[in-house]
């Protein structure tokens, strides 16, 4: 799996927000992450969209996670970012074999995505 820079750094947010003790704004998302503010902009929204943070404006707003960070997986935020990844194209004549070896690889993958949280990279970290 490849991850791009827009997925590591609305990860990074998520972790941020998940870290922080109350809603978080823009700027300080960014500067903590070291996302481009106009980048982190778009990814905050592409994440409210999705139903994973909430927002509020004003003097006492900023960005909250939607839910606990006990269920908020990697997987969730990838899916957001990334989308769902389409399978490849089958394996050719000898090749074959491997089609089975590539699935599993993908099960492991979304399975341990799907079942890690932030709050377990939180504790991981921390």
């Amino acid at each position: 799996m490849r991850i791009s820079a827009r997925t590591q750094y609305a990860l990074g947010a998520m972790l941020a927000l998940a870290s922080a003790d109350g809603p978080m704004r823009a700027e300080q998302i960014a500067a903590s992450q070291d996302i481009p503010r106009r980048f982190c902009d778009n990814i905050l929204l592409q994440l409210r969209r999705a139903g994973l943070i909430h927002s509020q404006r004003g003097p006492d707003g900023g960005y909250w996670l939607a839910r606990p960070a006990t269920r908020i997986a990697l997987a969730d935020v990838i899916r957001v970012t990334e989308g769902v990844d389409p399978v490849g194209r089958p394996f050719p004549k000898a090749a074959a074999p491997l089609e089975g070896i590539w699935a599993e690889l993908r099960d492991h993958e979304d399975r341990l995505l799907s079942e890690t949280t932030l709050a377990v990279i939180l504790d991981r970290s921390g």
